[in-house]
């Protein structure tokens, strides 16, 4: 698997709703990669230069070289994972579906897992996931990890519901959210006082709003989707929300206005701010990785600021 040629672009097609969207970027989009069969979870790792994202069906991660432009296999199998983030240490924290579990990668290579039942349940198949600066790990557990063989491993929910959950250092789950639907993407505030989370099922972005233990209260829908349904979910500094959707991504004011969006050819399954000044927007949609550098700037995560 090589790097696909600078070439490999197309016009970069972003459409401004409301004047308070104040993006602009390159006139062109470039495809980093194509060949994958679903591709999710795209993270950055600055001290690396390079992305890695799954390609779930497939069992494997996947990582682009931000200094040479290659691509390769990072992982396989890969537990058919799905979201990740980075925690405060600069290590993988990964939503592992066909594990039906919630690891993180050491320094070393070695995996811990941080979470995978909860009352003694087994968890359904985790799908994204969030590390708050007090190093609590927040994630959402759908079952598209089990509803076939398809992007995991066939089974029966045990806990009978899709639930949003926190997980402090050392700790059990906790779940925070019982009554999403198919609880997905999830992102915070810059501040951290509001948690977004989207429900692919039910077409919305939620808003609710961090208590100082760590609950939530609040949970009105800020936004609904007119393109498909929203999947992953990114803020930048100004606390603007990104979110993936079928014609590409959507740019939402926290008032819930829709301020503009970037259009892509297939469907956008997740999104993250890279680069050295967290100014490209790298885009998983259905078999490729898409970049393009904007004009504003991806929030700076709370554990990383000086």
């Amino acid at each position: 698997m090589g790097a696909l040629l600078a070439t490999d672009t197309i016009p970069a097609q972003l459409v401004t709703l409301d004047p308070r969207f104040e993006c602009n970027g390159d006139e062109r989009v470039q495809r980093l990669f194509t060949g994958g069969r679903w591709l999710e979870g795209p993270v950055y790792h600055p001290a690396g230069r390079y992305l890695l994202c799954s390609d779930i069906p497939n069992d494997r991660m996947l990582r682009w070289d931000e200094t040479t432009g290659t691509v390769g296999v990072f992982r396989q199998p890969a537990g058919h994972t799905n979201g990740h983030t980075l925690d405060g240490q600069g290590r993988l924290v990964s939503c592992e579906q066909g594990n039906r579990r919630v690891t993180r990668t050491e320094h070393d290579g070695s995996i811990t897992v941080l979470a995978d039942s909860w009352r003694g349940k087994r968890l359904n198949s985790p799908n994204d996931v969030v590390v708050h600066s007090d190093g609590a790990v927040w994630f959402t557990d759908p079952p598209y990890g089990i509803t076939s063989d398809y992007e995991g491993n066939r089974g029966v929910s045990e806990i009978g519901g899709c639930h949003v959950y926190r997980v402090t250092p050392g700790g059990d789950p906790e779940a925070v959210v019982l009554d999403a639907e198919r609880p997905n993407g999830l992102a915070f505030s810059p501040d951290e006082r509001r948690l977004y989370l989207a429900d692919t099922r039910r077409k919305h972005i939620r808003v609710f709003d961090v208590t100082a233990e760590g609950g939530l209260t609040g949970g009105d829908v800020l936004a609904e989707c007119d393109a498909g349904s929203f999947d992953g979910l990114r803020v930048d500094d100004r606390g603007m929300i990104w979110a993936a959707a079928h014609d590409g991504v959507h740019c939402y004011h926290p008032d819930g206005t829709r301020l503009g969006r970037i259009l892509l050819p297939e469907i956008v399954s997740n999104l993250v701010f890279g680069g050295p000044k967290r100014n490209v927007l790298y885009m998983t949609a259905s078999t490729s990785v898409y970049a393009i550098r904007l004009t504003v700037n991806g929030c700076t995560p709370p554990w990383a600021r000086r």
